[in-house]
Parts: structure tokens; sequence; C-alpha cells
């Protein structure tokens, strides 16, 4: 067994690019080693700014040799069936194909094909330049006359199993042993045997090849710099890994700026430092608040200590925190309520008119949500018509990730209740799965209003023009919309009914202000179905909500096909209790039982083409099994019902247990399809009202099991 070493080296790869290209080249090669007869062992990959690398264990010598017969066609079978089969075979002639005797069938051909072993080098020299030929980038380029594509310019390929160089050539550059160091500190030619070898080579060279280390030394120099400084290192491990990917030897240096840009709100700072020069930010952990320092890394060792780079960065710092603060001095000239009438002249989309007319419909939505949320009617309404209004500000412009931040900063300039200005930064919240919520414990119940608004906004246009997600692709992110809508109202415990408060009057509202207004006509879903259609997309996405915390998504279906359940909070409760139930003796019993009683009814309903959902008659009630039922059916029905109408459903779980006996009793001594037509009737009735005895809690024809 031998090892292969694969590097390819280049100009510097975009950091983001990395990570994906380094776990390509692996897919790409064992993949296609594989398909090539070779199996190998395990791999390992890697990625710097000029360089993808790959180590492949125990690469034996040679591919086994593969012996295979592939039936061909009939004897006798039209000349052109048969040329073809010659031809994919590999065959001489017809004459080198075997006949087989088949009385049934008829005579047919067969080709016994041995394919000798290949030599591992050979497999390596197809398929790299295979795989470079197609690689998955992202964005690509050609330089010179050469077709050949690539992310950038390639120096060099470095080919080694074994120790020997596998030969083949790539864009006009040969395999080799050779690779180079650090851009500056390493320049002299490398010449590798093995990868243990390569490695050490390299950190000679002052090039840290795994990504993890570089990410290491980086933290590991932030920590200590600032630690001396007295400072805390704000800590981002996206820019940790951005660093490492733009750095092959990384150092960090310190630099500081002007106190008098302390003036502009930190994550304007801390944002322009990220996005331009790729800096870390520093707190002062006396006060809380942003220290005028910085933290730059830096892919050179210099011979000052690093004075010059610390310069060069200051003033680029400099220069580009003017510039943040040049937006936020005038920014704060024009009102929020100025900057929300320009949002007249932003087009939202083009069926569902302007971002102000948007926000108009959001308004009024957030006013009439606010007293399921205990806020402030007014308040919601105020702080919905102000919640996009930064997006014309010249802060929001530059940077729009502070969007919300930057208009809670502007209403508090201006003095607006603390209650709205929160609301105009937390409306966008969650933005993703591990984001935060808006909370009612933490006094954002007019957050919460506006961001539910502001949610069903979205997903109600899009849906009525037929802008729906699909399995390919969400552009709007309206999956996300609806979960931060269920993520809002489960973990605050609203009781929000989406059809009766929500969905319905409010696609009424939407389809007259929009569709039925100076926009234009467009056709658009029945109102009905609409609703129907928008309630089915938040049953799934609560299931996978639900699922994600462990729940069972039939258990969903079973509660969501109830008429009327749309309150989220209620149906979650419903969930967790039936999930319980069900894992009890009684509750897997039971629904054995109801199964059974709706497997009947299903059949004996097709047979005789009717349904028998009438009233049991109780002089029909001869045996004392199926009365004993009948009774226990309506000591249950009661029973659930009032536990439900307050909201016990445990206590309507046990309730409903109570029918588990009774059930299994009325089985075990009733014959439902009696010989006397009426007895049956009125039997085949008994078991409809089984069935809908634990309507009232679950479908459980929607339950596995």
């Amino acid at each position: 067994m031998s090892e292969l070493l694969i590097e390819i080296f280049s100009e510097e790869i975009p950091a983001r690019m990395q990570g994906r290209a380094a776990d390509d080249l692996k897919r790409l090669v064992v993949d296609g080693l594989k398909a090539r007869g070779l199996e190998v062992g395990e791999a390992l990959s890697f990625a710097t700014p000029r360089r993808l690398t790959l180590a492949v264990a125990n690469v034996p010598a040679k591919s086994p040799a593969i012996s295979e017969e592939r039936k061909g066609p009939r004897v006798g079978a039209p000349e052109k069936a048969v040329e073809g089969f010659v031809k994919s075979a590999g065959l001489g002639s017809i004459k080198d194909a075997e006949i087989v005797k088949d009385e049934k069938k008829g005579d047919y051909y067969v080709a016994k094909i041995e394919k000798p072993g290949r030599a591992a080098a050979d497999i390596v020299a197809e398929t790299v330049p295979e795989i470079m030929g197609k690689f998955p980038w992202p964005k690509s380029m050609r330089w010179g006359s050469s077709t050949f594509q690539w992310v950038r310019p390639i120096h060099s390929v470095l080919c080694l199993l074994g120790g020997k160089v596998v030969p083949f050539e790539v864009a006009g550059v040969k395999s080799g042993d050779a690779t180079r160091g650090h851009r500056f500190h390493g320049r002299d030619a490398i010449h590798a045997e093995s990868f243990e070898d390569y490695g050490k080579k390299l950190m000679a060279a002052k090039v840290l090849l795994p990504a993890s280390e570089r990410q290491a030394a980086i933290a590991e120099q932030a920590r200590e710099i600032a630690g001396k400084a007295k400072l805390d290192w704000i800590e981002d491990e996206a820019l940790v890994a951005e660093n490492a990917g733009l750095a092959e030897w990384p150092t960090v240096y310190m630099g500081s700026f002007d106190k008098t840009f302390l003036d502009v709100p930190a994550e304007c700072l801390m944002t322009s430092m990220k996005q331009h020069q790729k800096c870390f930010s520093l707190r002062d952990p006396k006060t809380g608040k942003l220290a005028n320092r910085f933290l730059l890394v830096s892919n050179l060792i210099p011979t000052d200590d690093g004075k010059e780079i610390i310069a060069g960065n200051e003033k680029v710092i400099a220069a580009r925190l003017s510039d943040a603060k040049f937006f936020w001095d005038q920014d704060l000239k024009k009102p929020l309520d100025e900057m929300e009438l320009a949002l007249d002249g932003i087009t939202f989309h083009e069926k569902l008119g302007t971002q102000k007319e948007r926000v108009e419909r959001i308004a009024e939505l957030a006013h009439e949500i606010a007293g399921a949320v205990d806020a402030d009617p007014d308040d919601a309404r105020r702080a919905a018509q102000l919640c996009k209004a930064d997006l014309v500000s010249g802060m929001v412009g530059e940077f729009p990730e502070l969007q919300g931040l930057m208009g809670r900063y502007y209403a508090e300039k201006a003095g607006t209740k603390p209650e709205i200005a929160r609301a105009i930064e937390l409306h966008y919240k969650p933005k993703g799965a591990s984001d935060t919520v808006p909370k009612e414990e933490d006094g954002d119940s007019v957050a919460i209003a506006v961001a539910l608004a502001d949610k069903l906004d979205t997903l109600v246009g899009f849906w009525a023009i037929g802008e729906k997600p699909t399995g390919s692709g969400d552009p709007y992110q309206l999956r996300r919309a609806a979960l931060g809508i269920i993520r809002i109202v489960l973990e605050n415990d609203l009781r929000v009914p989406l059809v009766r408060t929500i969905l319905r009057h409010y696609v009424e509202q939407y389809i007259e202000k929009v569709f039925e207004s100076d926009i234009g006509q467009i056709e658009v879903l029945a109102r009905e179905d609409l609703v129907a259609d928008l309630l089915a997309f938040f049953a799934d996405r609560l299931k996978v909500y639900l699922r994600d915390a462990g729940k069972r998504h039939d258990l969903i279906d079973a509660v969501f096909a109830l008429s009327g359940q749309d309150d989220l909070a209620l149906i979650v409760k419903r969930v967790e209790a039936l999930d319980g139930f069900l894992q009890t003796e009684d509750g897997t019993n039971l629904l054995a039982g109801v199964k059974r009683a709706s497997n009947i009814l299903a059949i004996e309903e097709k047979k005789d083409k009717t349904r028998y959902d009438g009233d049991v008659a109780g002089p029909l009630l001869v045996e004392p099994a199926e009365r004993d039922l009948a009774a226990a059916i309506a000591k249950v029905k009661f029973d659930t019902i009032a536990a439900i109408n307050v909201e016990n459903f445990e206590g309507a779980m046990r309730a409903l247990s109570e029918l588990r006996a009774p059930v299994d009793t009325f089985f075990d001594d009733v014959i439902v399809n009696a010989d006397d037509k009426k007895l049956r009737e009125n039997r085949l009735k008994l078991l409809n009202e089984i069935r809908a005895a634990t309507l009232n809690v679950a479908d459980f024809s929607k339950i596995a099991g």
C-alpha cells in the first residue's frame, strides 16, 4: 500500500471558497479512484490561500482484475442490435461471444469480458486531470490562450504516489514533486518525498497547512494581545475563519483609531472594520463599551514589529470610520417620518406595491394583533409605520445587515418611546434557526406584534401571487417567515388563532387593498383556498419545528386534522399530551381499537354504499358489552370536551383512557356483522361513536401504528 499526495498550487483562492474546495477535492478524487476500481484508505484534504492539498492513505499498487459476463441479444436478432452488442462489449466480432441455450425464450449471446488490473499510477494520472477539468468552483477563470478554467491561475501540480511522481499535464502545467512555501517568507522550491515530509517543509517555509491551526493561532494571539492591553477581544468565529483563509502564516497586531469615532454606534464601527479591513474589535471590560482599538491579521513577519503594517491599517480604518460617521451624522438630520415617506419610491415587489404601501398594511395588522399579545395597539401601529424607514438611510445603504438596528438608534435619538424603538430593531427576528425571538417577558410585546404582522404580510402576499416555495428554492424566505411566526408564538405561549383571527380576516383586507387597488388586477387564489393552503404550509413548518424537538409528525397531522385547530400553542400542547398518552399501555391499546373500528367501518360503508353516522338506538343494545361501551362513550365525550374547554389536555387523555377496557371487551364479546340487519346497523353506528369520541382529541386515523 502506498500514499498518494496531491497539491494544486495557484494564485490566491478566495477565503469563502477554500473549505468547500478542499472537501470537493477529496470527494472527487476518492470517488474517481473507486469508480476505476481502486479502493483507497482514509483521505485528508486541506486548503490555504494558495493551495489545495489531498493526502490519501493505503493506495494499492493496482486495481483488481475484473471478470464479468454481459448478456446480449438473442440469436437471429437484427444486425444492428448484434453490432451494438459487439461494440459495447469490446468484442472483435460476434464469433467471440458464446451462445447460451434457452428453450423457453430462445438462444442468446453472452460476452465474457476479462479486464486485467491497472497500475494505480495510471489510474491517478487519468483521474486527477479529469476532476480538475470539471471542478465545481462557484466562479472560475481562464488565463493565457488556454480554455482550461480554475479559480485562479495554476502555478504547479504536485502528485506523488509512494514517493514517486505520477506524470500528467493540466493546463500546460506538468506534475512534479515541487511546490513553494509562503509568498514572501518561503519562496525557494520545496521538494516533497511524503505527506509527512511535505508538512514539515511547509511549516519551515512559514505555511500552516491545516485551517484549524491557522484559526487557533489567530485566536491565541488575539486573546494574548487584548489581555496585555487590558481589553476584551470581541470574538467572531466567522471572521477568524475568513482571516485564516487570507494568511498562510497569520500574525496579529493591534492598532487604534481616534476616540471621536466612538460617538457613532458601536455596531456601525464594528461592521465597518470587519467588512472593509477584516479587523476585530475590542471592548473595555470596565465600561462594557467599544474601545478605540482593533486587531488586524497580517500574512507578513516584518522586521519592524509591524509598525508600518499597523500604520497602514490605521490610515485605512480612519477613512472607513470617517465614512461611517458621515452616514451617521447625515442620517440624524432626517427624522424617521421623513425617511418613511421616501419608502414610496421603493418597490417591494412589482405585484405587491411599494414599501410604503406594505408598511401601511403591516401597521394595520400590527394594531389588530396587539391585543392578542398584550401590546399597546397605538404603539404597535406606530412602530410598524417606522419599522422599514431606515432602509433609505445612508448607513443601511452601506451596511444592509444593520437594518432595524439603525432604525432603533435613529428613533432613540428622536426621543421615541423605548418600546417602539426596540420594536423597530427586533421585528426582523428571528433571522434564523439560531437567532432569538422577541420575548413578552422582556417587555417586547410591541415588537412581537410588528414581527408577526411583517411576516404574515410577506406570506399572504407572495402566496396570493403564486410565489410559493418549491423543493429547489425559496427566494423570498417564506419558510423562514413561517417558522419565525411559529417560534414567536410558541416561545411566548401566545394565544393567536391563525385562521379565525388573522389569516382569513387579513386575506380579505389584503386582497381588497392590493389586488383590487390601482396596482392592477391580477389573478389570485380563491380566498378560502388561500387560507387553507397557507394553513397547510404552517402545519408543514410546525412539523419541521416539532420534529427537530423530537416530536412525532403524525401526531401533528392528527391534531391539525381537527376542525378549527389553528392556535399553534394549543396544537403543541395537544401534541405533547397525545404523545405522552400513546406511550402508555392504555394509549397503545386504545389506538389499536380505534383503528380496528375505523377499518371495519370503512369496509362496511364501502360495501353498503352508505355512512353509519346516525344516532345509536338504545333498545338495540342487547349485549352487556355494547351497553357498557355506549355508556363509556357518552361519559368520555362529556369528560374530554369539559377538559379541552379548560385546556386540560392531560385530563382529556385520562378521560379517553377510560374507553380502552370497554372497547376491548366489545370486540371480544360482540359480533359486529350480526345476521340481524338492525343489530348490525346499530353496532356499526356504535363503532362510529368510538371514532367520534376520539375526534374530540385527535384524528386517530392519522396516527402511525
